[in-house]
């Protein structure tokens, strides 16, 4: 009986994996408001009242996904602040750590970078809150690398969203079949990127 029962509890949580990853890409491609429940019912191949039993609705689901990527960013981020490299490594990680989970999973953070707004108003604010959070981490990283002589003086807001605006046009722009891996595209980001921070 307690077999059956943690069968079926991992059954359901693949489930709505599933139906995460498929969402992901629904909304990727028609958009949070462009696509119905309906349509995720068929490409996951189940019934739509069937769906409920794993999810409770369309704005729980944007919830999870943009919540699932804003998380692995700061937790990620906090890994890398909390060793012992220089700055300038800190700040190379981070570009790899962006590389890395777009390449990964680009659906979800298209997904996390365009239709959050579409969050309840409770959760859009949390959800900024949480960009905000990232965004300031970020930018010490790059200020205190500036305090210790390892990048050039220059305002910290510049370079902060220079960098973010740069990294983040990978989702709309990398397919698989480009004619660049994803380490020679993390390589080329990291030389572009940080020349312009050398001394």
């Amino acid at each position: 009986m307690i077999k059956e029962l943690i069968i079926n509890k991992k059954n359901k949580i693949n489930k709505k994996e599933l139906i995460l990853s498929e969402a992901a890409m629904l909304f990727k491609e028609k958009g949070f408001g462009g696509t119905s429940m309906r349509d995720l019912a068929e490409k996951v191949g189940m019934e739509a009242a069937s769906m409920y039993n794993h999810i409770k609705s369309k704005d729980e689901i944007l919830e999870l996904i943009c919540f699932k990527i804003a998380n692995q960013y700061i937790s990620q981020l906090q890994e890398i602040e909390n060793t012992n490299q220089t700055f300038q490594e800190k700040l190379n990680a981070i570009i790899g750590l962006h590389v890395q989970l777009i390449i990964e999973d680009s659906a979800s953070v298209s997904v996390a970078n365009n239709d959050w707004k579409y969050l309840s108003n409770d959760k859009k604010e949390q959800y900024k809150e949480t960009r905000k959070s990232y965004e300031k981490s970020f930018a010490n990283i790059i200020e205190q690398g500036m305090q210790n002589g390892e990048f050039k003086k220059m305002n910290v807001s510049v370079a902060l969203f220079t960098m973010l605006s740069s990294l983040r046009w990978i989702e709309l722009w990398y397919k698989p079949s480009r004619e660049i891996t994803p380490q020679e595209l993390e390589d080329d980001l990291k030389t572009l990127l940080m020349t312009g921070l050398n001394k």
